[in-house]
C-alpha cells in the first residue's frame, strides 16, 4: 500500500449493471494506466523497485555453500547439479499469506497456490495505488487478466495429508481460478480470464484488458503476471537445456549472454478507458497508445523466436497507435539473454522501428531481467511496470551487463542504442514521452504494447523530469454541515482546513500499527519535500488524507490521526505505533445467527 495520496482522486467506480447508460464502444479509444502494484525480487513496492532500478542493483541472489533456504527447495537431495541453479531471482516470504483477511479458511489456504495468494495482495494494493475502494467494486463490470504458466505448488500439495482427494487441490491450483478467484473475492462481473502463452502471457493478458475495455466488454480492468519458483523439476529441465545461465546473469545484448536466470514475482496494473478516467479525476500513470499479439506459426523450431514476426507485431501496434516509428523513444525489450534471441528481437525492432530515423537520435533499449532475472509469465508486466516509473521519472535506468556487445548483432548499421549507464528521458517538444514494451514465448506467442506519459488539466503532469509521481487534476471538494451550522455559517467557503484527519484501519490491532509503521516511514522518507511546503496542512498531506478516506477500505480496528503538519502526524503516529495495549476490541453484535456453510467458512 502507497501511503501517499494523490491529488483528485475520486473513488468514483465503474458504472454497473442497470445504471447510467454506458458510451458506444470505440475500438481505437486510449486506456489509462490509473493504479500499479507490484511484489518483484529486490523490490517489495513500486517505490522500493524503483530504488533498485536508480541504484543500478540486481536482485539475483547466489547459494553459496552452507546457505541453503529458498535455493534447496530448487534442488534435489540439496546437490547442484548444474552451475545455473545456484542462481535465483527471489522474493522474501512466499510462504506468508494472510488468509483471514481474504475469508480463506486455513484448510483452503494450505492448498492455495503462493501465485493466487500474490495476485490477490497485489490486486488489493494496485486498487488502493488507483484511489479506490476494494470493497467498493462488487457488482461493477471489472474485469481480471491473468498471466499465469506454471504450477509448482500443485505437485507439491497433492503430497500433504488429504491433498490428492481435496477439491481445494483443484480449486487453488487451476489456472481459471487464479482470476476467478480475485473476481469473486470482490464481487466483480467482468470477465476473469487466466492466460498461458509462456514468456509473454502478462502482456497477451494486457492487450486481452485493452480490447475487452475498447469494445465495451468491461468497464475496468486488472491485469497481472506471476510466477512462483517452488519445485525443481522446471528449472533443472531448463538447466538440462542449456538456457539457464551458469554465470547467475542475464546478460542481455553481450558477447558473455549464456542463457537466463529464474525468477519469481508478481505485478498488477488497473486500466480504465482514458476519457472516463479524466472526467473521473483519477491521476493516470501512463497512456496505452496501442497493442498487439500474434503467432510465429512454422518458425526455425517450436521455441525459436520469429524476427519476421515480431516485425509483423511491433508494426501492428504502432498502426492500431497511430504513430510512426520515430516517435517512440524507448524499448523495453524481452532481453533473454540468449545467443538467438538477442539478434532475434534487436534485428526485428531495428527493421521497425529505425525506419526513417536519425541515427544521431537512436532508438534507446534495455531490460529489466538484467536486474531481476526472467520472470517467466510475469515477465512482461514487471517490463511495463518499469517502463512507466521511468517515464514519471523523466530517466531510464541503466541496463546491466552489458560492456562486450554482442557480435551477432551489427551495431554499426542498426540505428540502436543499449542504455548501460543511467539516461535521460529524450525530450521531444509537442509530444509525450513514449516506449514500446516487447515480449515473447517458447509458446511462439509474441506481444507488443506502446506506451506514453500523461500531463494533467494544469500541466503538473509526467513530462520527462517533471515530477515523480503522477497526480490527478485538482478538485473541489465541498464541505457538508449540520443544519444546526448552516445558518452560522460564513458567507465566503472555507479555503482552509486547519486540522486534518488522517482515518486508519486493520483486520486486526497488529495490523493497524503495522499500517501507521507504514505512513511514518512514507513520511520520514519525504521529509525534506514536506519541510519546504506551506501552509497548516499541505496539499500533499491534504491529498493523502482524502485518499486514505476514499481510497481504501475501512475494517473493524480502527484509529484516526488528526494533524495540523508533518511533524503533528508523525507524533500521532509514534503514539499508535508504541502502545503496546491491544486497541480497543470491536463493538460486539447484539445479534447472533448460526451458519451452517458445509465448507469450513471461518469468518463473520
Amino acid at each position: 500500500m502507497a501511503a501517499g495520496g494523490h491529488s483528485g482522486a475520486s473513488g468514483k467506480l465503474p458504472a454497473r449493471s442497470g445504471d447510467a447508460e454506458r458510451a458506444a464502444p470505440h475500438p481505437g479509444e486510449l486506456i489509462a494506466i490509473v493504479g500499479m502494484a507490484c511484489r518483484l525480487p529486490g523490490g517489495e513496492d513500486l517505490a522500493a523497485f524503483w530504488r533498485q532500478l536508480h541504484a543500478g542493483e540486481s536482485a539475483v541472489i547466489e547459494r553459496s555453500a552452507d546457505s541453503g533456504g529458498r535455493h534447496d527447495e530448487l534442488l534435489r537431495d540439496g546437490v547442484v547439479q548444474h552451475d545455473s541453479l545456484r542462481f535465483f531471482g527471489f522474493i522474501p516470504g512466499i510462504d506468508q499469506f494472510d488468509a483471514e483477511f481474504f475469508r480463506i479458511a486455513p484448510l483452503e489456504a494450505e492448498m492455495l497456490d503462493p501465485q493466487q495468494r500474490l495476485l490477490l495482495e497485489t490486486s488489493w494494493h494496485a486498487l488502493e495505488d488507483a484511489g479506490i475502494d476494494p470493497e467498493g467494486l462488487s457488482e461493477s463490470r471489472t474485469g481480471v487478466y491473468a498471466g499465469i504458466s506454471s504450477n509448482d505448488y500443485g505437485d507439491l500439495a497433492r503430497h500433504v495429508s488429504g491433498g490428492a482427494r481435496s477439491l481445494y487441490l483443484a480449486t487453488g491450483n487451476a489456472y481459471s481460478t487464479a482470476s476467478g478467484r480475485v473476481s469473486f473475492l470482490l464481487g466483480l462481473k467482468g470477465p476473469a480470464i487466466a492466460t498461458d502463452t509462456a514468456c509473454s502471457s502478462s502482456l497477451v493478458a494486457l492487450h486481452q484488458a485493452v480490447t475487452g475495455l475498447q469494445s465495451g466488454e468491461t468497464d475496468m480492468a486488472l491485469v497481472g503476471g506471476v510466477a512462483a519458483l517452488l519445485a525443481p523439476a522446471m528449472s533443472e529441465s531448463f538447466a538440462s537445456a542449456g538456457m539457464l545461465s551458469p554465470t547467475g546473469r542475464c546478460w542481455t545484448f553481450d558477447e558473455a549472454a549464456d542463457g537466463f536466470v529464474r525468477a519469481e514475482g508478481c505485478g498488477v496494473v488497473v486500466l480504465k478507458r482514458l476519457a472516463e478516467a479524466e472526467a473521473a479525476g483519477d491521476r493516470i500513470w501512463a497512456v496505452i497508445r496501442g497493442s498487439a499479439v500474434n503467432q510465429d506459426g512454422a518458425s526455425g523450431g517450436l521455441t525459436v523466436p520469429s524476427g519476421e514476426a515480431q516485425e509483423r507485431v511491433i508494426e501492428e501496434a504502432l498502426d492500431r497507435a497511430g504513430l510512426e516509428p520515430t516517435e517512440v523513444d524507448y524499448l523495453e525489450a524481452h532481453g533473454t539473454g540468449t545467443k538467438v534471441g538477442d539478434p532475434t528481437e534487436l534485428g526485428a525492432a531495428a527493421a521497425v522501428y529505425g525506419k526513417g530515423r536519425d541515427p544521431d537520435h537512436p532508438l534507446l533499449i534495455g531490460s529489466v531481467k538484467t536486474n531481476i532475472g526472467h520472470m517467466s509469465a510475469g515477465a512482461g508486466m514487471a517490463g511495463l511496470i518499469k517502463t512507466v516509473l521511468a517515464l514519471h521519472q523523466g530517466v531510464i535506468p541503466k541496463h546491466l551487463n552489458f560492456s562486450n556487445p554482442n557480435s551477432r548483432i551489427d551495431w554499426e548499421r542498426l540505428p540502436i542504442r543499449v542504455t548501460s549507464t543511467m539516461t535521460d528521458w529524450p525530450a521531444e517538444a509537442g509530444r509525450p514521452p513514449r516506449a514500446g514494451v516487447n515480449s515473447f514465448g517458447f509458446s511462439g506467442t509474441n506481444a507488443h504494447v506502446l506506451v506514453e506519459g500523461h500531463e494533467a488539466p494544469g500541466g503538473d503532469g509526467a513530462s520527462p523530469g517533471g515530477r515523480a509521481w503522477p497526480v490527478g487534476p485538482a478538485q473541489a471538494v465541498a464541505i457538508s454541515l449540520p443544519e444546526s451550522l448552516a445558518d452560522s455559517a460564513p458567507a465566503e467557503p472555507f479555503t482552509e482546513r486547519g486540522v486534518r484527519l488522517l482515518p486508519l484501519s486493520g483486520k486486526s490491532g497488529k495490523a493497524l500499527r503495522e499500517l501507521a509503521e507504514r505512513y511514518r516511514a512514507w513520511l520520514d522518507a519525504h521529509a525534506a519535500e514536506l519541510a519546504s511546503a506551506d501552509g497548516p496542512a499541505d496539499a500533499l498531506l491534504s491529498d493523502m488524507a482524502r485518499t486514505a478516506g476514499i481510497g481504501r477500505s475501512h475494517f473493524t480496528h480502527r484509529e484516526g490521526v488528526a494533524f495540523r503538519d508533518a511533524a503533528s502526524l508523525r507524533d500521532g503516529l509514534t503514539a499508535l505505533i508504541e502502545d503496546e495495549d491491544e486497541r480497543p476490541a470491536p463493538r460486539a453484535a447484539k445479534k447472533v445467527a448460526f451458519v451452517f456453510t458445509g465448507q469450513s467458512s471461518q469468518w463473520l
